[in-house]
């Protein structure tokens, strides 16, 4: 099947009318309030539930609405079409980089024969979280950290009883302030250990020892509520446990499902950018002729076009390639940078080509300039991405 077939499947162009039409109803109406308020109120991850997007890309079977990675592509490239924002996705979706490691864990307790144990992640976490019951956060990176996962020092001590006691600190965590439940990085192997000693636990916001989260002040994703936390001997349980020495490998596998994943969300909010300047151009008048009337105004449209296409092009074909099975670390990190690249040269653009008005806090492109600075920065950044890519084509 042709990628342009895949992608426009009845099913998948139900969906991105069902997203657009949800978006602008739901979501762009009320997107300055919410940033006003530095969160999203929790009616919206009901009210996306109840219409079935918030579980797209989980199966069914663990309360979720079914499809892949080629759905969420369509749901996000809607989501940013109908007036949302990155800020709503990283806050909406924040348990589409944090679910799945206990997913994987539930099964594989069921493929052990722990029936009872994957079943008590499921029902506690999962489900609650996909029918917009509760929030889930991922918290990996640390202060003195950053992208430098293998060496973090957040600690999990074996207690006698068999559970474990965490103690450390995380820092830019996508709903950390809101999240019922977070799933953490830690170190249960010595120092030396390196990747090896890391595992990952779900921690309780509500248990002894965990501090009050800290709300961040940002540049953007205003209405995404980001937040460091400490941890202070935080009691974890075995069953918490996402397998044992077994995080880093877990969060290798999930970081090119998310590195795709704000792919889609920089071309999408490129996309965006370019609609509503074309817009613009077409109303506004300069000197008695619409701006759109002129060469270099043109030139730029083009160029701007020229840009998110090809980044939409590539990103999607690898997203059809790893919901296929294909492995594609390289590819989803060359990905990000091309659309990371795409949406930086068109959110520059579109606010120069508002003019004044889209330097306003009431320009909605305003809102995309400052949200797409940090895409080159979360889900690893440019440099390391470029490094990443560098190792694993063995230059």
């Amino acid at each position: 099947m042709a990628l342009t077939e895949v992608y426009a499947t009845p099913e998948r162009r139900a969906l991105r009318e069902l997203v657009i039409d949800f978006t602008r109803r739901e979501i762009a109406p009320h997107l300055s309030d919410w940033e006003r308020d530095g969160a999203l109120p929790r009616s919206l991850h009901r009210a996306t539930a109840e219409a079935g997007i918030l579980g797209i890309g989980f199966a069914e079977s663990v309360g979720g609405s079914g499809g892949d990675l080629v759905d969420v592509v369509t749901f996000t490239e809607a989501l940013l079409e109908g007036g949302a924002s990155g800020g709503v996705v990283a806050g909406l979706f924040s348990h589409g980089i944090a679910l799945p490691h206990v997913v994987d864990e539930a099964e594989r307790r069921r493929v052990r024969g722990d029936a009872v144990g994957a079943d008590y992640l499921l029902d506690r976490y999962v489900r609650p979280v996909l029918a917009g019951e509760a929030i889930a956060s991922l918290a990996v990176t640390e202060p003195d950290g950053g992208s430098d996962v293998a060496h973090l020092r957040t600690r999990a001590q074996h207690q006698p009883d068999g559970s474990w006691a965490v103690t450390g600190a995380k820092t830019y965590i996508t709903s950390g302030v809101r999240a019922d439940l977070v799933v953490a990085a830690v170190r249960t192997g010595s120092a030396d250990d390196g990747a090896a000693g890391l595992s990952l636990m779900v921690l309780d916001p509500r248990a002894p020892g965990y501090a009050s989260p800290r709300a961040l002040d940002k540049m953007g994703w205003l209405c995404s509520d980001t937040a460091e936390l400490a941890f202070d001997a935080v009691p974890v349980s075995a069953a918490d446990v996402l397998g044992e020495g077994q995080g880093f490998a877990s969060l290798a596998q999930h970081f090119v499902s998310e590195r795709i994943s704000l792919a889609v969300t920089a071309y999408a909010t490129g996309q965006r950018a370019l609609d509503l300047t074309l817009a613009w151009v077409r109303d506004r008048e300069t000197f008695g002729r619409p701006l759109i009337t002129r060469q270099v105004v043109r030139h730029t449209l083009v160029e701007m076009h020229r840009r998110i296409e090809v980044a939409r092009t590539y990103t999607r074909e690898i997203a059809a390639r790893y919901a296929a099975g294909e492995s594609v670390a390289v590819e989803a990190a060359m990905a990000k940078q091309t659309a990371v690249e795409a949406c930086a040269y068109a959110v520059d653009q579109a606010v120069q080509l508002h003019g004044g008005m889209g330097y306003m806090r009431e320009s909605e492109v305003e809102r995309h300039y400052r949200d797409a600075r940090v895409l080159g920065i979360g889900g690893g950044s440019t440099e390391v991405m470029t490094d990443l890519v560098a190792r694993l084509l063995g230059y």
